[in-house]
């Protein structure tokens, strides 16, 4: 295999944990940022806090019954994770969204997760989804850019497929997305997709065991990946004071503002948020800039 040229090797020598799922729908998150770290010249510690768990299909039947989405105007997801589930219950029978309405439908997601909405997922959508369906991917791949994306709803109705957290308090981003949805005039419906759930009490190990060797950056991409990490260092005796004091010079980075703020809600300042957060790109990207030599302080 062809080895990365050298100038593409910026986080070259640098330990990077990251408490990203390794397990669960779309793409399996922590394997897709692991790889881009090892792709950067990065060792990376998985440090997964938190589990991504299927549904049981029929969790969302009723959503996907023949014409069942035609009282819809739109179906929104907040990550891949969503998609993933709504793709795996998807019939290949008949079409949830008829073909006989000429109204117009939208899917929307949030930056790279688009990807995932590609043609074999849609032909099972609808029966002729060139004409009916509309992809909406907004330029900033927050909820509340989805929302804004969306625009004003005037009565109309949008399934959500989005998480319910197991095991952890429910972070604020999911009610906040479905009361903007309601603000903006949509009528929101919650579907349950798949769930989150702590890791366990031994998911904070690889960075508390005594030979553990120290950390440059920890990467967190989700609040509860946050709230996760501090139930588990809890059960292991730890505390985020006595880690930071462990490992003093290890950079706290954020993927993205939603994130950022979720962490710093639990008392856990964050060093770096990166600002392009369609993809974990970003969030590498400012990884890379924090540890240049040529970095302006």
């Amino acid at each position: 295999m062809a080895q990365p040229p050298p100038e593409t090797l910026t986080l070259a020598g640098r330990r990077v944990a990251f408490t990203t799922p390794q397990t669960g729908g779309g793409g399996a998150y922590g394997g897709r940022l692991g790889a881009l770290l090892r792709q950067r010249g990065a060792s990376p510690l998985p440090v997964p806090t938190i589990a991504v768990q299927p549904h049981d299909p029929d969790r969302l039947r009723p959503f996907l019954l023949p014409g069942a989405l035609d009282p819809f105007a739109a179906l929104a997801f907040t990550s891949r994770s969503g998609i993933s589930a709504f793709a795996r219950a998807l019939p290949s029978s008949h079409h949830p969204l008829s073909d006989a309405s000429a109204l117009p439908f939208t899917v929307a997601a949030l930056g790279s997760d688009a990807d995932l909405l590609d043609g074999a997922f849609l032909s099972r959508l609808c029966g002729d989804p060139g004409t009916r369906v509309t992809i909406l991917v907004p330029d900033v791949a927050t909820p509340a850019g989805l929302v804004e994306a969306l625009g004003r709803g005037s009565g109309r109705r949008v399934l959500c497929p989005v998480p319910e957290v197991v095991g952890l308090r429910e972070p604020p981003v999911v009610p906040d997305f479905l009361a903007a949805l309601e603000a903006a005039g949509w009528v929101a419906v919650r579907a349950p997709a798949y769930a989150t759930c702590w890791a366990g009490p031994g998911c904070a190990g690889a960075l508390v065991a005594p030979d553990a060797a120290a950390p440059d950056a920890v990467v967190f991409t989700s609040t509860a990946e946050v709230e996760g990490l501090l139930k588990g260092l809890d059960a292991a005796g730890w505390s985020w004071a006595r880690l930071r004091r462990r490992w003093p010079g290890m950079v706290v980075a954020a993927h993205g503002p939603v994130t950022a703020a979720g962490a710093r809600s639990l008392g856990v300042e964050v060093d770096v948020v990166s600002a392009r957060f369609s993809s974990f790109h970003g969030v590498v990207d400012a990884l890379a800039t924090t540890f240049s030599p040529q970095k302006t302080l």
